[in-house]
């Protein structure tokens, strides 16, 4: 476990150690921790004297984002982008924080990218209160998700444009690459979207009115991220049939081909394996031209075959 901690006296930030937090003076004292919950539970049951109720949500190890109140203050759970490699089905880190008057203490189990530019807004003065933490955590997460968004659309938009044949189990990679990691951030953006609309509402006067309008814009900006991730799995699903129509396409062009060549070559077969029976009587077996005659018939049906199926347009002129 790895723990940093400051005290905000009006809007300056003083950096003092974890164990020193609980008896800091100031507007406001947040106290950061990283780790496994199993290392950290008892430090906050202990040093910080957090209730069981608190220490629960705030250790747990799986989660999704939410915020509920919690005796004068709320938890909320956020999710955003790690600096770890995370798998597919859980790209997300989260940032769990319980915030009351005077107080925030928050957790991370794996290294959450907005963390730092939270840290340096904090150690700037840009921070004066729990809210504008919490603000600053909700609008970090949803700038650095924003172009990651967009980038998964344009990834489509180029899929689109360039509707190859040739290509398609390729473009099939990367519509399915690009589809489920769609997946992955919708299974966090919705019930962001919902916890940062609750938290702006919530009653409490740790929460100023600045606050709960950034909240409302994080709200928004998180919602039309979730719509946009919801278009993108509707029109990567679209893209797939288009590709596997295109696939059919294409077997049943080759199909149609082997047809028309075995057409061609099953009455071809018939007449030279007829006339190549070792018996006596065939036609025409001591004539010379009877070789060069076959050939000649040979021809002539194949010719005429081809003909009947550019008729039927069944092959192309």
């Amino acid at each position: 476990m790895t723990g940093r901690a400051w005290v905000i006296t009006g809007g300056k930030a003083t950096r003092i150690r974890p164990e020193d937090a609980a008896d800091a003076q100031g507007d406001f004292v947040w106290v950061h921790l990283h780790g496994e919950g199993e290392t950290i539970a008892p430090w906050l049951r202990g040093q910080a004297g957090l209730a069981d109720y608190v220490v629960e949500p705030l250790t747990a190890v799986e989660t999704r984002p939410r915020c509920d109140a919690i005796g004068h203050g709320a938890f909320v759970n956020l999710r955003g982008l790690s600096q770890d490699e995370l798998s597919s089905a859980d790209p997300l880190a989260s940032v769990r924080l319980y915030a009351s008057r005077g107080h925030v203490h928050s957790v991370t189990r794996r290294r959450l990218s907005a963390l730092e530019p939270v840290i340096a807004q904090v150690e700037s003065g840009r921070i004066a209160d729990p809210g504008d933490l919490i603000v600053a955590f909700a609008t970090a997460i949803t700038e650095e998700l924003d172009p990651l968004i967009a980038d998964l659309g344009d990834t489509l938009d180029a899929c689109e444009e360039a509707l190859d044949p040739t290509r398609i189990f390729e473009q099939r990679r990367d519509v399915t690459r690009t589809r489920v990691r769609a997946i992955g951030y919708r299974r966090f953006l919705v019930p962001q979207r919902a916890a940062l609309e609750k938290l702006g509402t919530m009653p409490g006067d740790w929460l100023g009115a600045d606050d709960r309008l950034h909240l409302s814009a994080a709200a928004d900006r998180a919602a039309r991220m979730a719509e946009e991730v919801d278009a993108i799995r509707e029109r990567a699903a679209l893209i797939h049939e288009t590709l596997t129509d295109l696939r059919a396409e294409q077997l049943d062009q080759r199909s149609l081909q082997i047809a028309i060549v075995a057409m061609v070559f099953l009455p071809l077969t018939f007449v030279t394996g007829l006339l190549g029976m070792n018996v006596e009587g065939i036609p025409f077996a001591k004539e010379p031209w009877a070789f060069a005659g076959v050939v000649a018939l040979c021809a002539g049906m194949s010719a005429g075959i081809v003909a009947w199926f550019r008729r039927r347009q069944w092959i192309g002129r």
